[in-house]
């Protein structure tokens, strides 16, 4: 009965070690957590575990920030997804180059790319633009491109959507097994539209999802058994909430309002990625640093440069909420199969 006792007690000591010691919160990540080295204008990130290499990948509109002699907004165009990847759970990140995505001609521009794995094949849901302008007068389109290594993509179908100038899809498995594609229609004052698919080629188009104010960049994820948005409004991050994936009620407030204290963080956070991971919400956003009073209009390069920041969401009291001036401890564990 002593003998009995004592492993009792043995035991019960072992759990409560177990359950006070301290969580392995990761690595503070830095502030920015990365700039592209090539064109300095990363924007519209996206990252996603590459099975294939055992390693995070970020995806990224690869602006060219520091061109010279460019004219209006041509030097957002011209560029393709820029890629970096991560060997420390997503603390700190560098440079891997770009997507070998097939080009039509040398002016082909690559946009805001979503990018979703599913059943051992990576889906990327692109938005094309076919040349380099001066102005937004042009169309977009979102392109279905897949690949099983992340680098190599082969371009399956254009979709048809709502119209002709339609960019930043966001893609999300519904409970049923089928999907939905949110997007910008910007025709419609930039509202958010979507569309539903049985195979993720072919898409219904089903209308308006969001119209109480601009945005784009939408992104949607579950969290706190609820579903979440979040979309760009040009003043931080709108979010939005939902039961059905269908009815969304805006939340109080913008995330990522206004001014943050660390390096390259003084103005609003821009088109985010969301990644739920091991319980815990990791947003990833951009901003344009260099666009604050104190820096002239003529000084084009910082106007136009851009850097991506990450910030860890809290979950309170049926809320979401962020302190971007917080050391954001992050640790992106590989997904379990």
């Amino acid at each position: 009965m002593k003998k009995l006792t004592f492993l009792l007690l043995i035991l019960m000591i072992s759990i409560l070690s177990c359950k006070n010691a301290p969580v392995n919160k990761g690595k503070p990540a830095p502030k920015p957590l990365y700039r592209d080295p090539i064109f300095d204008g990363t924007a519209d990130p996206v990252v996603l575990w590459n099975q294939h290499e055992k390693k995070w990948f970020m995806f990224y509109t690869n602006r060219r920030a520091n061109a010279k002699g460019e004219t209006g907004v041509t030097w957002v165009h011209g560029t393709r997804i820029g890629l970096a990847e991560s060997f420390d759970n997503g603390a700190t990140w560098r440079y891997r180059g770009t997507c070998n995505i097939p080009l039509r001609t040398d002016e082909d521009t690559h946009w805001a790319p979503e990018v979703i794995e599913h059943d051992g094949v990576y889906h990327m849901y692109l938005t094309y633009v076919p040349g380099i302008f001066q102005n937004w007068d042009h169309p977009r389109y979102i392109e279905h491109l897949t690949s099983t290594n992340m680098i190599d993509w082969k371009i399956e179908s254009r979709l048809n959507l709502v119209n002709e100038k339609v960019i930043d899809a966001c893609v999300f498995r519904l409970p049923d097994g089928t999907w939905r594609m949110w997007y910008n229609n910007e025709i419609d004052g930039k509202s958010i539209y979507y569309a539903d698919s049985k195979d993720l080629d072919t898409w219904e188009d089903k209308g308006k999802a969001i119209g109480d104010q601009s945005g784009e960049g939408p992104k949607v994820f579950s969290w706190h058994d609820s579903y979440w948005m979040v979309t760009d409004v040009w003043d931080g991050l709108a979010l939005y909430k939902s039961d059905d994936l269908l009815d969304w009620k805006r939340q109080p407030g913008n995330l990522l309002q206004g001014v943050g204290i660390g390096k390259d963080d003084g103005v609003n956070g821009q088109h985010p990625d969301v990644v739920v991971n091991n319980g815990r919400a990791y947003l990833f956003y951009f901003t344009h640093p260099g666009r604050v009073d104190s820096i002239p209009r003529s000084d084009w390069y910082q106007k136009r440069r851009s850097s991506i920041q990450v910030v860890e969401l809290e979950y309170k009291n049926d809320k979401i909420t962020c302190d971007r001036d917080k050391t954001t401890y992050i640790n992106l564990l590989p997904p379990i199969k």
